[in-house]
């Protein structure tokens, strides 16, 4: 009963992946690389849904797991899956990491996504396609055997298929797209409902750092850096939810 009960906690705690502190974070280098790491802090959500167990169960060897691994995708992906990859995917894959950090007696459970793009391009190919890696169940797979078992990951990347990019040596703009955003608020209402229920709260902040100063911002809520070289937007999914403009960010370098 005891396995039953902690199951079932862990797997609503996934489910509320998508409700968690999210953070993107870019970094552009000189030479036109950029290494961009999408974070995800579920520690929030640990901490209420701990609140609902009995010491019987905080007790148990599962609860007190514990897990900091760091794992490239391509050299962690079974062969089965790596032969099925195309070139540009494999490349996607092999510059790819993903990191786990997991201790709930402490309420910690955080994930990160790291890629390093080379240029412009392979950031554009990148973001375009990272929630295929979830959906081709390559994360998943990563994570499984490697890491979590029981660890579903497609709910933390599943909701960045919303946006049309547009990047070059100069700019970074995205939009949201508004037909895939609302089959992403179809496919994530309930979860997110139930987060809202729970108080838990889903800050969501973007940061970008550049190599040379921004010319210009089209976002009124994106704050610029005394040296320009560094935007950061700051919001909510609450806030997202009404108003997906909110997201939208042109910026040209």
């Amino acid at each position: 009963m005891k396995k039953l009960y902690f199951a079932v906690l862990f797997f609503v705690l996934l489910g509320l992946s998508s409700c968690v502190d999210i953070e993107e974070r870019y970094v552009f280098r000189p030479d036109g690389s950029c290494n961009v790491t999408y974070g995800f802090d579920m520690g929030k959500a640990v901490s209420v849904l701990t609140n609902l167990m009995t010491d019987s169960v905080r007790d148990t060897p599962q609860f007190g797991l514990i897990k900091d691994t760091t794992l490239n995708f391509y050299s962690a992906l079974p062969d089965s899956i790596a032969n099925k990859m195309t070139i540009n995917d494999m490349k996607m894959a092999q510059g790819s990491d993903l990191t786990i950090k997991m201790n709930l007696n402490k309420n910690i459970m955080k994930v990160s996504i790291k890629h390093e793009a080379k240029d412009s391009n392979d950031l554009q190919y990148y973001l375009r396609h990272l929630s295929s890696m979830s959906m081709n169940n390559q994360l998943n797979s990563v994570a499984k055997n490697n890491a979590v078992k029981n660890f579903d990951a497609q709910p933390l990347i599943t909701g960045q298929s919303y946006y049309n990019y547009d990047i070059t040596p100069n700019k970074f703009y995205r939009i949201v797209d508004k037909d895939k955003f609302n089959a992403f608020l179809k496919s994530t209402g309930s979860k997110l409902a139930i987060a809202k229920a729970m108080l838990i709260d889903m800050p969501y902040k973007v940061v970008l750092n550049f190599a040379r100063p921004v010319k210009k911002v089209s976002n009124a809520r994106a704050v610029l850096s005394a040296d320009r070289r560094k935007v950061t937007l700051t919001t909510s999914m609450d806030e997202v939810i009404k108003d997906p403009a909110l997201m939208n960010l042109k910026i040209d370098f």
